[in-house]
């Protein structure tokens, strides 16, 4: 297999510009595995091209709520070309995090009517009926 020329590489600061990461989440994918680099003379590292499509997937897939442990875990989704809908490997943990999330949405929501049921019962009574009342009792 060929090697990569260096016009075929990027620095890791054009990489980042490709992709509006930052240089340390750069590097974190890399380390993690994510990425695949080399080391030139100057032990700068440099990335192939692909890593353009990479790098937006690890960001769509963090985007997403997994983590650096979880994304390693589906090596197929960094191979998938840009634009892909979705990777399939991550399909059930997709299902189950989305089932969780809705568990998590109903019980903020029953916890909301519960607050402003609370709130509606505490509420002091509007000055124009407490006045009202008040008249009505001197009578």
């Amino acid at each position: 297999m060929k090697s990569p020329s260096p016009k075929d590489l990027l620095t890791i600061g054009e990489l980042a510009h490709e992709t509006g990461a930052s240089l340390r989440s750069i590097r974190h994918y890399d380390e993690h595995g994510l990425l695949a680099s080399a080391r030139a003379g100057n032990g700068y590292r440099l990335f192939p091209v692909a890593a353009i499509t990479q790098v937006r997937q690890v960001q769509r897939l963090i985007g997403a709520g997994f983590s650096i442990a979880e994304i390693r875990s589906f090596p197929g989704c960094m191979l998938m070309v840009e634009g892909a809908a979705a990777c399939p490997e991550t399909a059930p943990l997709q299902h189950a995090r989305l089932a969780a999330i809705e568990r998590q949405m109903a019980d903020l929501e029953r916890r909301r009517n519960r607050l402003r049921s609370m709130l509606a019962e505490a509420a002091p009574p509007e000055p124009v009926a407490a006045s009202r009342r008040l008249r009505k009792s001197k009578t």
